[in-house]
Parts: C-alpha cells; sequence; structure tokens
C-alpha cells in the first residue's frame, strides 16, 4: 500500500445507482469514483461474493457483489486514478467474526479438497480482474476472520469479546483447528503470489480480523498463523469506537502487532455517524445514544474530529508501519429499495430479520440525498 491511505470501501454503489442515487458535491451532480478521488480518496476497497443468488437466481441484495459487478466497480476506480483493496468474503453472502458461510456451491468440499477451491477461485478472480486492467493492489484472504473462514472446516475457538479471551476446545483440537484454518489461508496467499502485474511484483496479501482494540485477540491469533507459516504481507483491522474499545487501546495494539510481527498495518473498516436520526423506512445501527461511548458528537464535525484524531493514531505506529484507514459505506444512500440482504439473503445467512433497508446511512460522508458532507474532507486530507 502507498502513504496514507485514505480509502473508502463503496462496494454497494451499483445496487444504489441502479435505484436512482445521484452525489452531488458544492450542488454539482459528480461520478463517485471521481468525486471521491477529488476529495483525496487514493483507495477504493470492494467485496466479493462467490455466488450471492439462491437457486432461483434471486439476489441476496446488499450490493450482490459478484465477480461481473466487481470488475465494474474496479474499472471504474481504477479510471479515478484510485488504489485497488480486494477484499473475498470466500462465501456467497455477510461474512464476520459470527458468520462465515461456506458457498453452496463448495459444500461438501474438505481438507485438499476446500483448499484446492480456495487456490483455483482466488485465481480466477484474479485473471478476471487483470483481464479488465483492473488488477488489486492487496488481496484481503478473508473477511473478519477472527473465528476462521469456511465454516465448519476453517472455524476456529471464538473469542469471546467481553471476556477478552478465547473460548478452548482443549489444546489438540485448539491446534487442529487453526492447523485447518492455515492451509486455507496458505492456498489463497499461494493464488495471489502467483498473480503477478506487468512489472512482475505481486499484489500485498493482508489478514483482517474485527475489534481493532483487542490486543489478546490479534496475539493469539497471529501468534497461532504465524506459528504455521502462513504468508502475509499486512494486518487489516476493523474498529469501530462505539463497539471496538478507545483510540488508546487500537493504538497500543497497533503499536504491539507492528513491533510484534514486522507487517504494515491498516485500519479498513471504520465509521461514525453525522446525525443520530433515522432516514424514513431505514433502521440504522449507529443511535444517538452511541454517541457516548464513541466519544463523538453524531454530527459532521464529530465524523471530522474522529477521522482526525483515527489518522493520528495510525500514523503514531512505530517504524512507518500504520498505512491509513479505510472507511466502510460512506456512499450507501437511502434510496428506495436498497437493502442489506433481500429475503433470499436473509435466508442464505439464517438471519431472517424484520429490519431490511439501508442500515449505515447515517454513518455516511453524504447526507440522505447525497450531497458530500463537510467531513468528506476529512477522509480525504484535504
Amino acid at each position: 500500500m502507498m502513504l496514507p491511505v485514505r480509502g473508502a470501501d463503496v462496494s454497494m454503489t451499483a445496487e444504489i445507482e441502479e435505484r436512482g442515487a445521484v452525489f452531488r458535491s458544492g450542488g454539482a451532480e459528480r461520478d463517485l469514483f471521481g468525486l471521491l478521488a477529488a476529495h483525496g480518496v487514493n483507495w477504493i476497497r470492494l467485496r466479493l461474493w462467490v455466488d450471492p443468488r439462491d437457486e432461483r437466481g434471486d439476489p441476496y441484495m446488499g450490493g450482490t457483489n459478484d465477480l461481473q459487478t466487481t470488475v465494474a466497480l474496479a474499472r471504474r476506480a481504477r479510471k479515478a486514478g484510485q488504489h485497488l483493496l480486494l477484499d473475498l468474503h470466500y462465501s456467497d453472502f455477510w461474512t464476520d467474526p459470527k458468520k462465515q458461510t461456506t458457498p453452496k456451491s463448495w459444500r461438501g468440499l474438505q481438507g485438499a479438497g476446500l483448499e484446492a477451491r480456495v487456490h483455483d477461485w482466488t485465481a480466477e478472480v484474479l485473471a478476471a480482474l487483470a483481464a479488465a486492467d483492473a488488477r488489486p493492489d492487496t488481496v484481503q484472504i478473508g473477511n473478519e476472520i477472527t473465528n476462521g473462514m469456511l465454516w465448519p472446516e476453517g472455524r476456529t475457538p471464538r473469542f469471546d469479546d467481553a471476556e477478552r479471551r478465547f473460548e478452548s476446545l482443549g489444546d489438540a483440537e485448539d491446534a487442529a483447528a487453526y492447523d485447518r484454518l492455515a492451509g486455507l489461508l496458505k492456498a489463497g496467499a499461494a493464488a495471489v503470489r502467483e498473480s503477478s502485474g506487468e512489472n512482475g511484483t505481486d499484489a500485498a496479501v493482508m489478514l483482517h480480523l474485527d475489534f481493532g482494540g483487542a490486543n489478546e485477540l490479534y496475539r493469539g491469533w497471529f501468534d497461532a498463523v504465524t506459528a504455521r507459516g502462513v504468508d502475509f504481507d499486512q494486518i487489516g483491522l476493523s474498529y469501530y469506537p462505539y463497539w471496538h474499545g478507545t483510540l488508546a487501546d487500537l493504538g497500543r495494539n497497533m503499536n504491539d502487532l507492528a513491533e510484534r510481527y514486522g507487517k504494515d498495518l491498516a485500519v479498513v473498516e471504520t465509521a461514525y455517524a453525522w446525525t443520530g436520526a433515522q432516514p424514513e423506512g431505514h433502521h440504522q445501527v449507529f443511535k444517538p445514544a452511541m454517541a457516548e461511548t464513541g466519544g463523538y458528537e453524531a454530527s459532521p464535525e464529530g465524523q471530522a474530529a474522529f477521522l482526525r484524531d483515527l489518522y493520528a493514531t495510525v500514523a503514531a505506529v512505530p517504524g512507518g508501519r500504520g498505512l491509513g484507514v479505510v472507511y466502510w459505506e460512506p456512499a450507501w444512500l437511502p434510496v428506495p429499495g436498497t437493502t442489506w440482504a433481500s429475503r433470499a439473503g436473509m435466508e442464505y445467512g439464517d438471519d431472517v430479520v424484520d429490519e431490511a433497508g439501508n442500515s449505515w446511512a447515517n454513518q455516511g460522508l453524504f447526507d440522505f440525498d447525497g450531497n458530500a458532507l463537510p467531513s468528506l474532507r476529512a477522509l480525504g486530507g484535504t
């Protein structure tokens, strides 16, 4: 990654533009990627799912980020002069510490067979992006894989957020679980290494966990995978201040990781609210009371202050190992019809709830009508 990383995950873009989203800065309509670049955003992060549709072909929504959609968005980022971070979920839909569902077409594969599929699919994806002149600069092997990935094969001991410790299954079972995960990670990393650009260099390999303020998590997890010879270049962290500890916690963790493992680090997911209000018909994750835990007021000024402090924390990592920050879905507008999951998607994820719609709009860097907020400049450093 180039310094400093000032990034945005805008994987929802195709879905919301199809439903009428328009972006403006200074009253003028703008292409989203060009607008972000003009505000100093130099990295774009895009997630990729294997097959985000059910057996009838109905989309899971949440961006329905299949390969075709991702390639198209990646080309737009390249046209705007931005670097690309590819976020491989190794699932048909959302993954995080609570769910890492194996793709429908991969079920039944185990051991070497599943490792081979991880390798081959990763290679196929990178070849498609290279053919479109949109090769990524960094590739995440998994998304928030705190508790492993590709469950049940790659599931590892659960990290208890409240207790700040791993729930051990017993030494032998824990070791076997990390052995299986390491095999999957090595398969994905090998495919990245085998895919070289015109200058002969490989994209960087990143491993990404959540709860950026939990040093116990990162030490335990990365000790386990480094002991097994997993090949990676960078550590990605999720950090939401109302969930993941204080900025001081984050700083202590990143400082320790930089010295302990000698790897570069980036906060690849973060966000904060510009208002406590909810757009009509869209349930919001961020509630006004969360500002007390988060430590900043829910306003554009509060967002900007948080981002400045976050950048300062990352920049203070020893040896220049702190690469920068990627903001999660700053442009997800609450247009009619957008949703984090369709009924088919909720059923796939075993997560059927009533609150569909856009759950993130009050944490964007645009208002509900698509006008750029002043805090967007803080993300881009302009």
